[in-house]
């Protein structure tokens, strides 16, 4: 998780050093917006604006160390929608309150605020009804498991009935963990329910808040300086004839030669998932029958870098094997899923 947190003085300062010695296995980068003393923390020197619209594009989410209307100021600009918003997180100065700003379910703010208060012995604000009434809430359960939401304002009409003790039906075509919580009801039909389906079309209620595993990992590679668009294309071509909907992807994958890589970034971006990247070793390492080139060995340290970047982060059945065009290459696993009710 790539986490920016931010400072305005010195207190600030001590806070997000502390912050960053609590998140160890986190990707957390810690800076400072002072004249004064920044205790060794990095200064930006750019505007704190500008700071915010790149850690925008670049974070999972962002902490503001400082007055809230700071916060929410720099953020204002920037907000487009609760589905690609990064969370955000505001803390006073000395770290005494945690307060959950922006999306926090689908976006992980309220998760996170709770992980920080508990390390760092702050008090979390959390304000969003289904969490203070202890009701489930259906973004955050697709978020936890990997679904992904078809249309935000049918999810706001789940919580409204959940909290209203309305009916909500439940029904899913993969496995389920755990009993249902309060506010579902296991049901095929009905006025209103929940449906979690490879089928994105599939409307079993009257009223059908439809949640998509995102079970499709892409492993990818290119050439150097490939267009963004030509592989866009290239990938959504191979998706159409496997008949695969571009909202079961779950992640786009690759080896680490390739982080900086354009046309794979874009990618993700465009699927609004995170853009996996491996080493050789990690890769290498993975057992199984995969396809072998030498020459792609030569250059990158592995023999297909396709098939074993598809199936390093989650294991599965590749359901695609190395596909080549034009100095692009993909490979597609299907992961196996199963959603857990906590």
């Amino acid at each position: 998780m790539r986490i920016n947190a931010i400072a305005f003085s010195t207190n600030g300062c001590r806070t997000v050093i502390r912050l960053k010695e609590a998140f160890p296995e986190e990707d957390l980068r810690i800076f400072a917006k002072t004249q004064c003393d920044t205790l060794g923390v990095q200064r930006i020197e750019e505007k704190a604006g500008e700071w915010t619209g790149k850690s925008f594009e670049e974070c999972d989410a962002i902490v503001y160390i400082g007055a809230i209307g700071i916060a929410v100021r720099y953020i204002a600009p920037y907000i487009r929608a609760k589905t690609v918003d990064p969370a955000i997180i505001g803390m006073d100065e000395h770290g005494r309150w945690a307060v959950a700003l922006l999306a926090g379910h689908i976006g992980g703010a309220n998760a996170l605020t709770a992980r920080i208060a508990e390390r760092l012995g702050s008090e979390p604000i959390i304000t969003t009804a289904t969490d203070l009434n202890g009701k489930f809430s259906v973004d955050t359960f697709a978020t936890v498991n990997n679904l992904r939401i078809m249309g935000l304002r049918t999810a706001q009409d789940v919580s409204v009935r959940v909290l209203d003790d309305a009916f909500v039906g439940f029904t899913s075509d993969i496995p389920v963990a755990g009993d249902l919580p309060a506010g579902l009801t296991r049901a095929d039909s009905g006025e209103f329910g929940v449906s979690i389906s490879m089928d994105i079309a599939k409307e079993p209620f009257g009223t059908t808040m439809r949640l998509v595993p995102m079970d499709i990992i892409l492993g990818v590679g290119c050439k150097r300086g490939t267009d963004p668009g030509k592989m866009q294309e290239f990938v959504e071509s191979v998706l159409k004839e496997d008949g695969i909907p571009s909202q079961r992807v779950g992640a786009v994958c690759s080896v680490d030669l390739k982080k900086d890589e354009e046309a794979i970034l874009s990618l993700a971006r465009r699927y609004r998932v995170p853009a996996n990247f491996y080493t050789s070793e990690e890769l290498m390492s993975l057992e199984g029958d995969f396809s072998k080139s030498e020459f792609v060995k030569s250059v990158t340290s592995v023999d297909c870098v396709c098939e074993r970047s598809a199936v390093r982060p989650f294991g599965g059945e590749l359901i695609r094997r190395k596909t080549a065009k034009d100095g692009m290459t993909i490979a597609i696993c299907r992961r196996p899923m199963e959603v857990k009710f906590l």
